[in-house]
């Protein structure tokens, strides 16, 4: 009943339709509202027919009604509002700044819900909509089209049939531009625009559009200026733009390599700073950042003689316990320079690298136990002193209590074998990763 007054008053075209308009949009913040309005008779085409007419105050408020209709969580609310979404589409090229706002962000809500609307906009041509919308100076704007983007780039459809779009539009440029430009412009839509540059990157496989536009040199470039920012006042939310432009990083490399572009010493320094700095607020930064530092150094010997040279090693072995993906990953590093001979090995035990093993060989974890017995085994093989060094340490006992277990005991015995008398075959070590998706 309540729900039928209301819309009923919407339609009597009475003086005070505004006023009946912001009660009906005071009541659509109700789930249960929305789908009883949603049911009646002529609802939608009735707020249709105001979200069009020529009175800009009664279009805002209507466009305001759709906006609360679009945070339902259930798709048959979504679905009731298809007959909008080619007006939403017009008037974002509209009026004023709320209005296009409020059409972005209703557009983006409907996206997430409906599988039926994404289909719908596609044809109706929303990428160039939005190729068009994120060449406006507006700050909001930009969040709003960054927003819309992301939900579509995260659809399941989105590798088949609106990544192709997108990388076929001018969208990629201008959301590298404005995610490296994050830190004067605005923060809100860089952090959007990164993750839907994350989004590309990991759900589709050939990113030569985005490496021809620069993407290693340019996302490097950002890192640097990012890590800078830090020992001084770092921007409030700072660490929401570094997670996803580490993660494109790391997966544009995972599937590159280095390739001689982004080769620069001092992106390992700015991940160390990026490390220091969240390690306390924010320690899932700390997996990103060693995720990235893996695939840096996974098949280049320059970053792993960098990281060397820099001394940036004991900085590196701080964070071994900071916590099992860490110790993983940390370990993973050392392999990864391990792996590049006698002369890195023989770099690595002038820390005290192999005391530091041993805790480690108690952990219950035996993906961080059979990272570390991968460790050695390289540091014997390239270094046989090493064998005799670690068996004064007590490292016989901490490998023969794997011997029992089954995913680890062939490599505990042939550690064993080792230190007995140092000999053996090289094992291959992890080589990059794909990101976390």
């Amino acid at each position: 009943g309540k729900v039928l007054d209301l819309l009923r008053g919407v339609q009597r075209g009475s003086e005070d339709r505004k006023r009946s308009l912001g009660h009906l949009r005071l009541a659509l913040q109700n789930e249960e509202t929305q789908q009883k309005f949603v049911r009646l008779d002529g609802s939608i085409r009735t707020l249709t027919g105001l979200f069009t007419s020529s009175l800009a105050d009664l279009q805002l408020e209507a466009a305001r009604c759709l906006h609360e209709l679009s945070h339902s969580s259930a798709p048959s609310v979504a679905e009731a509002c298809l007959p909008v979404t080619s007006y939403l589409l017009t008037y974002l090229s509209g009026h004023s700044l709320e209005f296009t706002e409020l059409c972005l962000y209703t557009l983006g809500n409907l996206v997430v819900e409906s599988e039926a609307v994404r289909k719908q906009l596609v044809p109706q041509g929303i990428i160039p909509v939005l190729a068009s919308c994120i060449q406006s100076p507006h700050e909001a704007v930009l969040e709003g089209v960054g927003y819309v983007l992301s939900q579509l780039l995260q659809a399941k459809e989105a590798p088949a049939e609106i990544i192709p779009l997108v990388l076929d539009s001018v969208l990629p440029q201008h959301m590298l531009r404005l995610v490296c430009s994050g830190l004067q412009a605005g923060m809100g839509a860089a952090v959007e625009f990164a993750w839907c540059l994350h989004y590309i990157i990991c759900r589709h496989k050939a990113n030569t559009t985005l490496l021809a536009l620069g993407a290693l040199p340019a996302l490097t470039s950002l890192l640097l200026d990012l890590a800078s920012e830090i020992p001084q006042d770092a921007p409030k939310g700072l660490e929401l733009l570094v997670c996803p432009v580490l993660r494109c990083l790391s997966n544009l490399l995972a599937e590159t390599g280095c390739q001689g572009q982004g080769r620069d010493g001092r992106l390992l320094i700015a991940l160390f700073l990026i490390l220091q700095c969240f390690l306390q607020q924010h320690p899932f930064l700390v997996h990103e950042c060693l995720w990235l530092l893996n695939n840096l150094t996974a098949d280049d010997p320059f970053f792993c003689s960098a990281l060397l040279s820099l001394d940036l090693l004991p900085a590196l072995l701080q964070l071994l316990l900071c916590s099992q993906m860490a110790s993983v990953l940390v370990l993973t590093v050392l392999c990864n320079i391990a792996e590049k001979g006698p002369f890195q090995c023989q770099r690595l035990l002038r820390q005290p690298v192999l005391p530091q093993l041993l805790p480690l060989l108690t952990l219950p974890d035996t993906e961080a136990v059979g990272q570390c017995l991968e460790l050695l085994h390289l540091l014997f093989l390239h270094c046989p002193e090493a064998a005799a060094d670690f068996t004064r340490h007590g490292g016989h006992q901490a490998l023969e209590q794997h011997q029992s277990t089954p995913e680890l005991q062939e490599r505990a015995r042939a550690l064993l074998d080792m230190v007995g008398q140092p000999s053996g075959a090289p094992g291959a070590c992890q080589a990059t990763l794909p990101a976390f998706s």
